[in-house]
């Protein structure tokens, strides 16, 4: 007897999310799909390169490109939803892990007769850098959408307003940044570093602390500079009445 028949609920649910994921990834503008996964990448890779060092406090060169994911997921978020923006976040994490995974095998590709270090420490990165960022871009990612939607709900009489777009996307981007930061600090420099590269990179849960509030309000300005035109680009996708077919689909399915 076939276990999975046709009316089987896993079957259905299997079909169901294809569905969605299919309407979702054509529904969403190919240049913030490409924002996104690109964004991750740089990040993720930038994280290798600290750019500021003092006793109590450490930056890496993620801060540079770390808005624009956040900035890009909150657009996402407040039009598509956080169902969307969930789907998001995971199969740029699988994009980016492939990335990852490609450089690294490169990397320890030998190439007799001639000294290749340099561009092989570049392609390879450190592994447990990697893991530590990735591992804390899931959590935090997640967590800003939760966040976001939670404020967003905060302005029921008027959802759509400038005053709803900045005050969900400061409030979830500052706090999912802190968590952000933590989780890679304490990953990184807490377990990590000691073990591979001696206590003199072992930072405390003090030094943490600092180095991850300090990076959530840099983050944050970066945020308030170009939040603007992340409401620019949802007005305009609500003016245009952007994926009506995916709405209709979600009404359908998840009611």
């Amino acid at each position: 007897m076939n276990s999975f028949s046709n009316d089987h609920p896993c079957k259905g649910w299997f079909f169901k999310e294809k569905g969605h994921l299919k309407l979702l990834f054509r529904s969403i503008p190919g240049i913030v799909l490409t924002m996104v996964i690109v964004s991750i990448i740089m990040m993720n890779f930038l994280a290798n390169k600290i750019i500021f060092s003092i006793d109590w406090i450490a930056i890496d060169g993620g801060i540079f490109i770390s808005w624009l994911l956040f900035l890009s997921l909150d657009v996402v978020t407040k039009y598509f939803g956080p169902r969307a923006a969930n789907r998001v976040i995971l199969l740029s994490s699988l994009i980016y892990l492939f990335v990852a995974l490609v450089f690294l095998g490169v990397s320890k590709i030998p190439t007799p007769g001639r000294d290749q270090s340099a561009v092989n420490s570049i392609l390879g990165g450190e592994w447990f850098i990697l893991l530590s960022s990735i591992t804390a871009f899931i959590i935090s990612g997640l967590l800003n959408t939760a966040l976001n939607c939670l404020v967003g709900n905060l302005f029921k009489k008027n959802p759509n307003s400038g005053l709803s777009f900045f005050t969900r996307t400061y409030v979830s981007t500052v706090i999912a940044q802190f968590v952000d930061n933590l989780i890679f600090a304490v990953l990184c420099y807490m377990l990590f570093a000691p073990i591979f590269w001696g206590d003199a990179y072992k930072l405390t849960i003090v030094q943490c602390l600092a180095s991850a509030g300090i990076g959530a309000i840099l983050e944050l300005l970066f945020e308030v500079v170009f939040s603007p035109l992340g409401l620019i680009v949802v007005r305009k996708w609500e003016r245009e009445e952007l994926a009506k077919p995916y709405f209709e689909f979600l009404r359908e399915n998840y009611r």
